[in-house]
């Protein structure tokens, strides 16, 4: 079985690869495929359960699991999700390794997997990346 570390520059030279062979597009279908396949069972569900709320529930788990610097503020007042990802664990990897260059758009992977399921779901869903500091910041709200 393929480690975590090891996951990290697998999925960013897989991104090139499919690049190569169909283009951006063939990529972007992968992430939809992928958000499609992997994020309806949960992260879907538990906003169907639970709101905003369930992006807590959601993220707090995946990114603790993967020891991001992060912050996260649930404001139910303002009906605001935010998540402050001060150092993204997988970024900072990538951008740390000698021996490979990123896939030139790796962070634009969790708006293509994130955005569809949220928005389905009624939410508004804002990003701002600084894909070469590895930090982001994603706001859902509800509209």
């Amino acid at each position: 079985m393929i480690s975590c570390t090891e996951f990290i520059p697998a999925y960013s030279e897989g991104f090139k690869f499919i690049e190569s062979m169909g283009g951006r597009k063939e990529v972007e279908k992968f992430w939809s495929e992928l958000s499609d396949l992997y994020l309806t069972g949960t992260l879907a569900k538990l906003m169907d359960e639970d709101g905003l709320g369930g992006c807590f529930t959601y993220w707090a788990h995946s990114l603790n699991e993967e020891a991001a610097d992060f912050t996260m503020i649930l404001d139910e007042n303002k009906g605001e999700f935010t998540i402050d990802m001060h150092k993204c664990p997988s970024k900072r990897m990538l951008l740390q390794l000698k021996y490979m260059t990123p896939y030139n758009s790796y962070c634009d992977h969790c708006d293509a997997l994130y955005k569809p399921v949220v928005e389905r779901l009624g939410y508004k869903y804002e990003s701002k990346i600084d894909c070469d500091n590895a930090s982001c910041r994603i706001i859902i709200k509800r509209t």
